[in-house]
């Protein structure tokens, strides 16, 4: 879990997305569960699914001995075998999806993923931060109990009265006591104009019950702020659609106030894709600077800065933790390297392998793994994450008077 226990009930499906969108076990419906582990002999069970998105041309792979086509004869044999004996309703379109994402969980490698149409929808809406829910940012209080840490303004939660610090000790009748946060997330989430029940205990005294209608919730990926002593704060949250020209609006804000220091947080930051996370990190870097390498069935291909480094000369802190990932350990590093950043928190996840998006007519798509990439210093940090320049563990709860790692950026800054 996260060294900052904080999960929204629309953000982050994954963000152990568990996008939670990472952290799928496919085969959820019972036939293709059967199909896949027979035809394909898989036990294996998909990792975290932290991405680095890139949409590149089809390229070739080192597969090139495989045979054109493959033989379905030992395939039909199963599947006869189970439409004469399966006890249970199976239809083909669930066959063929079991068949197809077989495949892709034949490669062993857990970021490579067949997704449904619907699949694919749920996967694009997570990436781009646009779920249904409550709006509401859960954590775990020094008791382990399952607390609000605030509702988001304009939202389903605020709107109905939930307040920070509540305790939320049931949803839909359900106890949840020893309830994970990404547990308490999937139950709280659910289809737009549907109702969830949360049994509240405020000021650990008044026991309340509300009835909350989820809705549509579309949350910008780049949030910002001025801190005490004229510092630009820049958090975010994915590297979505909208991360580009967020980062530059923010970039522009901080340019006009002269602030005096600049802390980007990519704390529980997944990743997401990889032309945000190059246009974030040009903001501070020169054109001929390195973001980021990679190597896979394309070739060699070198991103450099765009050349729009508006926050050059800046001093500026980078926030990281083991929720960081991908994208975010993409900027973290190239801001580390060209010496333009320091960082601080707890070592990086570790995602050092580039995914590309194929999509397919039916609406259906695979994310599959075509290269690896590598910090401008070289180093490929798959399995092995990026340590910071400055080790800082964070406290049990995510509260802004009890953040230690925003507290050393905001020291640092203030000495430098």
């Amino acid at each position: 879990m996260r060294e900052v226990h904080k999960i929204s009930d629309i953000l982050k499906i994954s963000k152990r997305l568990p996008i939670k969108f990472w952290n799928n076990l496919w085969f959820r419906i019972g036939g293709s569960v059967l199909i896949a582990a027979i035809v394909f002999v898989l036990g294996i069970q998909i990792g975290n699914g932290r991405i680095e998105i890139n949409i590149l041309s089809n390229s070739q792979s080192d597969n090139q001995n495989l045979p054109a086509q493959l033989n379905y004869s030992t395939i039909n044999q199963v599947y006869n075998v189970l439409k004469q004996n399966y006890d249970g309703k199976l239809t083909t379109n669930q066959l063929l999806a079991g068949l197809k994402e077989g495949l892709a969980q034949a490669t062993g490698d857990p970021y490579t993923e067949y997704f449904t149409p619907a699949e694919a929808n749920d996967f694009s809406n997570e990436l781009n931060n646009s779920f249904s829910g409550i709006g509401v940012e859960l954590g775990k209080d020094s008791s382990g109990d399952l607390i609000v840490i605030s509702p988001i303004n304009g939202f389903p939660a605020y709107k109905a009265g939930i307040q920070p610090e509540d305790i939320i000790s049931s949803i839909n009748g359900k106890d949840t006591t020893g309830l994970s946060l990404d547990a308490a997330a999937t139950d709280i989430r659910g289809p737009q104009n549907t109702q969830v029940m949360l049994g509240i205990l405020r000021n650990q005294t008044k026991t309340l019950n509300f009835t909350i209608t989820r809705q549509n919730i579309q949350l910008p990926s780049v949030t910002t702020k001025i801190l005490p002593g004229n510092i630009g704060y820049m958090q975010i949250s994915t590297f979505a659609d909208d991360t580009s020209k967020l980062a530059d609006q923010a970039a522009n804000q901080f340019k006009q106030a002269n602030v005096k220091g600049i802390i980007v947080d990519l704390r529980d930051n997944p990743g997401g894709l990889l032309t945000a996370a190059i246009n974030v990190s040009s903001l501070w870097l020169p054109t001929s600077d390195t973001v980021v390498q990679e190597r896979g069935t394309a070739g060699t291909q070198t991103y450099t800065a765009t050349g729009n480094d508006i926050l050059n000369g800046i001093p500026t802190t980078v926030l990281i933790n083991s929720g960081s990932a991908s994208a975010s350990e993409i900027t973290a590093g190239a801001l580390h390297d060209n010496k333009a950043a320091w960082l601080i928190g707890t070592k990086s996840f570790g995602k050092g392998v580039v995914q590309q998006l194929i999509n397919f007519p039916d609406g259906s798509e695979l994310k599959v793994t075509v290269a690896s990439w590598y910090r401008p210093n070289g180093q490929n940090i798959e399995h092995k994450g990026i340590t910071p320049d400055q080790t800082v563990n964070q406290s049990s709860t995510n509260t802004t008077t009890g953040d230690a790692q925003l507290s050393a950026a905001e020291a640092y800054l203030a000495s430098h």
